[in-house]
C-alpha cells in the first residue's frame, strides 16, 4: 500500500510542476488547465495517505514525507485557483442597474457542427445583448442567425469552415473595424470601437486564438504571442476597453495572468467564481476558457454562464456599467 501512495504522490507532483518546465509543448502546458481537478485528487490522496499512516506504523516517517509533498502541491494549486472562488476579495465592484449606461455582452462559442441555433437565438431574445460575439460560426451559422439583422444593424461577419469563424452583432455603432490575422493565417480576430448613444467610444477586442493541442498547434507559443500582441495594443490605449472571446486559455494560467498585468484590465470573475464554460457536456472536466476583461471604467452588474446550447461551450453573459 505504501508503494501505491508513493506512486500517486509522484504522479501528482509531476503534473503539478510540469507546466513550469521550459517548454511550450501542449503535453506540458495542458496541465495548467485542470488545477481544480488536480487539487481534488491531491485532497483525496492526502486522506488516503492519512489512512495508511494510521495502519502502517513501520513506514510512519515516509508517510509524513508523502503528506508534506501532497500538502505543498495542494497549497500550490490552490494559490492559482483561489482568486476565482467566493473566498477571495472581488476585483470589480458590483452595482445594481441604475440610470448609468450599461453594456450587455453575450459571448458564445457555438461549435461549428452544432445544428441547434434556436437555443442561442432563445438566449439572445431573452437577455437582449447590446453585443453578441459568436465563435466557430461558418456560412451556415451566418444564415441561421440572419434573423438578428433587424435588431443588430451593425455586424462584422467572418464565416469560416475551419472552426475559427467569428461574427459580431451589435446594436451599437461600430467604427474603425479591423479583421486581422495577428499570428496565424485563418485564425482571425476583430477589433473595433463601440459607439454608445452618447457618442462615447469603447475599444473592443474579440479573440479566438488556436489552442495548444495534438489536433491544433503542438506548441502554445502562437496563442501566447497573440495575447501578448493584444496586450501591447491595449497598453497604448486610453479610454474604456473590453476584451472578450474564447482565449483557449484558463483564467489562472501564467499567460492570462501576464496579460492582465500588462494591460491593467480587470476580471469580474475574481472573488465570484470560475464560470467554467468548457466542456459543457462533462461536469467533472470543466474550466474557464471564455473570458471578459475590461478597463477600470466599468463596474459589474452581472456575469452569468447561460444554459447549454448544444455546443461544447456554455455562453457567457456579461453586463457592465460605465
Amino acid at each position: 500500500m505504501f508503494c501505491i501512495g508513493a506512486l500517486t504522490t509522484l504522479l501528482l507532483l509531476t503534473i503539478t510542476v510540469l507546466p513550469f518546465a521550459p517548454s511550450d509543448h501542449w503535453s506540458v502546458r495542458v496541465w495548467e488547465f485542470p488545477r481544480v481537478q488536480i487539487a481534488s485528487l491531491l485532497a483525496v490522496n492526502i486522506a488516503f495517505i492519512c489512512v495508511l499512516y494510521v495502519f502502517g506504523h513501520e513506514y510512519w516517517l515516509w508517510y509524513v514525507v508523502l503528506l508534506i509533498i501532497n500538502s505543498a502541491c495542494l497549497v500550490f494549486q490552490l494559490y492559482w485557483i483561489a482568486p476565482y472562488t467566493p473566498f477571495f476579495r472581488p476585483e470589480v465592484e458590483k452595482v445594481s442597474v441604475d440610470s448609468q449606461q450599461t453594456l450587455v455582452i453575450l459571448t458564445s462559442n457555438v461549435l461549428m457542427h452544432n445544428q441547434q441555433p434556436e437555443k442561442l437565438l432563445a438566449h439572445v431574445e431573452r437577455v437582449k445583448p447590446d453585443v453578441l460575439v459568436t465563435l466557430e460560426t461558418n456560412q451556415w451559422w451566418q444564415d441561421q442567425l440572419s434573423t438578428l439583422h433587424i435588431d443588430y444593424p451593425h455586424r462584422v461577419p467572418v464565416p469560416l469552415d475551419n472552426l475559427y469563424g467569428m461574427h459580431v452583432y451589435s446594436k451599437l455603432q461600430l467604427e474603425d473595424v479591423q479583421v486581422r490575422e495577428l499570428i496565424e493565417k485563418g485564425v482571425p480576430s476583430v477589433t473595433c470601437k463601440l459607439i454608445d448613444s452618447k457618442g462615447h467610444a469603447i475599444h473592443a477586442f474579440f479573440l479566438h486564438p488556436a489552442p495548444p493541442s495534438p489536433s491544433e498547434n503542438e506548441q502554445a507559443k502562437e496563442r501566447d504571442c497573440e495575447l501578448r500582441l493584444v496586450a501591447c495594443e491595449v497598453q497604448s490605449l486610453t479610454g474604456p476597453v473590453i476584451v472578450t472571446g474564447d482565449l483557449n486559455d484558463v483564467a489562472w494560467s501564467p499567460t492570462t495572468r501576464d496579460f492582465r498585468q500588462l494591460t491593467g484590465l480587470k476580471d469580474p470573475r475574481i472573488g465570484r467564481g470560475m464560470f467554467n464554460t468548457f466542456h459543457a457536456d462533462y461536469s467533472l472536466v470543466r474550466w474557464p476558457l471564455d473570458h471578459i476583461f475590461h478597463s477600470e471604467h466599468f463596474k459589474l452588474v452581472e456575469i452569468k454562464r447561460l444554459d447549454h446550447i448544444g455546443s461544447d461551450h456554455f455562453p457567457l453573459l456579461s453586463i457592465l456599467t460605465y
